[in-house]
């Protein structure tokens, strides 16, 4: 008789740390996320120059300090609010298990399962701890969140089980062996514990920049604030400005606080589309993917078996029949897929009295029940019931299978050899045609995908044939290419070859999963990788954007970038979308924020040399930033775009950027030595100055915005009007210190703004003739 530990046992077990207690997921930790955000090269530099610009006396040319604050704040929020959403969703926890101890059945919490426990299982029971079934024991069990195998597997007298999977039919003990971080899902997860930083070009282009940026800074600063101390004859307040100016104009910070503004955005549109996005360059990687692996399971199929049809081949009734498979499904003690698919199309029993039942197990395949007046039937695998007669029905079977489809056969048998649990000269009465649902939105999102030349790649551990045959009938181009993963390769080059030429893989382990997405790595694709159980882990960590069910387990959500909160992937395409608008918008709004960082570094090299007080202050910086650059990129970044994404953000937008920052350093020169060798005051010759720089930013404004319509012909206007506030209105020119020029000097400065256009248009068909 089984009795389980005793209390003494439990505490000897409980002081030596043998118990189930759940390693955290592997995500960051609020620590990490905080140390992330605050503690960034970025936010140390502009928060030296405010300082800098404060101990000036100057606090109005300190604004820009603003977008630390603003893009700290979007990051944290975004990746703080993911984190909560995360662990609310964890849907998957085992919230109590039935043990035996001291001798009782009582009911524990997961994490207080020991070494040695004994645990009671029955239909329905999430596995807590890896076990071993004890003698008299028999249950089937659905692994496919740890294996990925779908069909239920049968264990018995000393067979493993392992958490994470669940008990589908039959009951018994089995006696834990593993706990806590020791357990086969733990270490799964365990693996992928190390955090990757999401691969985002654009940020990556913008990291770039801005470690050059801090290269120059240092010598530029101190180039400008030797210049403007030692010839310009200023006081060390007015020197400190000028070079806080020139190094605020160099660094992009609005670019970081648009990208993610504009992600942000994103995410709250995608949200009312059920799916978190944790990190938020996630949308952006998702446009560029060219490779998606998906499952079968819970992606392209609903997870749900379906009886298609049921063929006779006896004589008998088309209503006894449906009255004896109503009656079989109904008598069975518990439900695994197969007879759950059956009993959907039977729903209510029928009146016939059950004498006798054999369950479901994977070493017969086939169960049964015997009724009073109606005899001994039984339902399963063709070739387990027919055994040496199973080339009767073999070829319609095989034809089945390459459609993806499982064939179970209904057989009346005799009630002597049915109560003896075996079968003799069984009198076939019925094929059943049993399938994977289809999902009724996939077609479509797979016909998206190759329209706009992204690979599917189905990786599955179920039957290679059966997967092909479900991704053709779902629309996976080339489904016919498949392979079975126990046949490749370990070679890394013969690995990425196979995973260049295949499209379905089945049979396929975690690690080979993850090997697999390394391999099209290797081919120079970009891939996302969608799953939802522990085996699909280490694939999601390894992919370039992975993608997690709602319903999967926590540690697959924990290390993906997004989480389909309903675990439909048919959403996907219009992530994919947006990400798509997200980044053909902000390469065209980066080329202002990239041209005002070379024509800042290009002034403040050009007035260290010649010797002359620098021409704008910090506060114009501001002003122009936002009015120019800023405000209208923002709302150019909604606009509708659903160009495909391409490599090479950054050299597009340099070669846009650098033409334009050279004419605007031009003209801006220009009209300050015009101002000052004049006779006007630096003041009166910076304010012109602006005036020329603000009027040729907006013809540069212009162009990036079109094609023009009225939307954007209004965003253009609003900010020329509030733009000629600031040099009209008395608030205006305190805020932002600027004087009232005379009249000449205006048209001067708008010459030298009209002039400008013709300019850019030169300059660029100069450069897409040379470049």
């Amino acid at each position: 008789m089984k009795t389980g530990l005793t209390t003494e046992e439990i505490r000897i077990r409980v002081q030596q740390g043998k118990v189930n207690k759940t390693p955290e997921a592997p995500s960051r930790t609020i620590w990490q996320i905080l140390r992330t955000h605050l503690f960034t090269t970025f936010n140390l530099l502009n928060a030296i120059l405010a300082i800098a610009v404060l101990l000036a006396g100057s606090p109005k040319n300190a604004l820009f300090v603003g977008v630390i604050v603003s893009n700290t704040i979007i990051g944290l929020y975004q990746e703080l609010r993911a984190k909560a959403t995360l662990e609310k969703l964890s849907v998957l926890r085992v919230s109590s298990v039935q043990v035996l101890r001291n001798g009782q059945e009582t009911s524990i919490a997961a994490e207080e399962l020991v070494m040695d426990d004994v645990m009671i299982l029955k239909p329905g029971d999430r596995i807590a701890a890896d076990a071993s079934m004890l003698p008299g024991s028999m249950i089937e069990v659905d692994e496919s969140l740890l294996t990925g195998e779908a069909d239920p597997i049968g264990k018995k007298d000393g067979a493993e089980i392992l958490s994470g999977s669940f008990v589908v039919a039959g009951s018994g003990y089995a006696m834990v062996t593993k706990v806590g971080s020791d357990t086969y899902a733990a270490k799964l997860a365990n693996e992928a514990k190390r955090f990757k930083r999401i691969n985002s070009e654009l940020q990556a282009a913008v990291n770039k920049l801005f470690k050059v940026i801090m290269w120059m800074i240092l010598p530029i600063g101190a180039m400008l604030i030797f210049t403007q101390l030692m010839f310009v004859g200023g006081i060390w307040q007015d020197a400190v400005i000028a070079a806080v100016s020139g190094i605020v104009s160099m660094v992009p910070e609005g670019l970081v606080l648009l990208t993610s503004a504009t992600f942000v955005m994103a995410i709250v549109k995608l949200a009312k589309h059920q799916t978190l996005v944790q990190e938020l360059p996630a949308t952006e990687v998702l446009a560029r993917v060219d490779v998606l692996c998906l499952d079968k399971t819970g992606t392209i199929t609903e997870g749900d078996l379906e009886l298609v049809s049921v063929k006779m081949i006896a004589e008998d009734s088309k209503e006894r029949i449906d009255a004896v498979l109503s009656g079989v499904v109904h008598a069975l003690p518990s439900m695994n897929p197969t007879q759950q698919a059956i009993r959907d199309q039977y729903e209510h029993a029928p009146d016939l009295g059950v004498t006798h039942t054999i369950p479901f197990s994977s070493d017969k395949k086939w169960s049964g029940a015997a009724f009073e007046s109606e005899g001994a039937w039984v339902i399963g695998a063709p070739e387990m019931i027919l055994q040496d007669h199973y080339d009767l029905v073999r070829e319609e079977v095989e034809q089945e299978a390459y459609q993806g489809r499982r064939v179970l056969l209904l057989a009346q048998v005799s009630e002597a050899d049915f109560y003896e649990d075996r079968i003799q000269h069984p009198r076939m009465v019925a094929m059943l045609i049993i399938a994977d649902r289809i999902r009724e939105e996939a077609p479509e999102a797979l016909r998206y995908f190759a329209q706009e030349g992204v690979t599917i790649k189905i990786i599955s551990g179920d039957n290679p044939i059966t997967v092909s045959a479900v991704a053709a009938r779902a629309g996976v181009q080339d489904a016919e290419h498949y392979i079975d993963a126990r046949s490749l390769s370990d070679d890394p080059q013969v690995l990425a070859d196979a995973a260049e030429q295949y499209t379905v893989f089945g049979r396929v382990s975690p690690h080979q999963k993850k090997l697999l997405v390394q391999a099209l790595q290797v081919k120079g694709h970009t891939v996302a990788m969608t799953g939802d159980g522990v085996n699909d882990v280490l694939a999601l960590k390894e992919a370039d954007c992975g993608i997690a069910m709602a319903n999967g387990s926590d540690a697959a959500k924990a290390v993906s970038q997004l989480v389909l909160l309903t675990s439909d992937f048919s959403v996907l395409p219009r992530v994919v979308m947006e990400g798509r608008k997200i980044i053909n918008n902000l390469e065209k709004v980066s080329v202002l924020f990239l041209s005002k960082t070379v024509y800042s570094v290009l002034l403040s090299i050009i007035f260290s040399c010649i010797l002359m007080p620098y021409p704008i202050m910090p506060i114009h910086v501001t002003l122009i930033g936002a009015l120019m650059i800023g405000i209208p990129a923002f709302f150019l970044s909604m606009s509708p775009n659903r160009e495909r994404v391409s490599h090479g953000f950054l050299k597009r937008v340099l070669k846009s950027a650098i033409p334009n920052a050279v004419i605007l350093a031009g003209v801006t020169l220009t009209m300050f030595l015009y101002a000052y060798f004049s006779g006007l005051q630096t003041s009166e010759a910076r304010t012109l100055a602006v005036l020329v720089l603000g009027g040729s930013s907006l013809v540069v404004l212009t162009r990036i915005a079109r094609p023009l319509n009225g939307l954007k012909i209004q965003l253009v206007i609003v900010m020329l009007t509030l733009f000629a506030a600031a040099f009209l209105t008395p608030l205006g020119n305190d805020i932002f210190m600027l004087t009232v020029p005379e009249l000449p000097h205006i048209l001067s400065a708008f010459v030298l703004v009209m002039v400008t256009r013709p300019l850019l248009s030169s300059s660029k068909r100069l450069v897409n003739r040379f470049v």
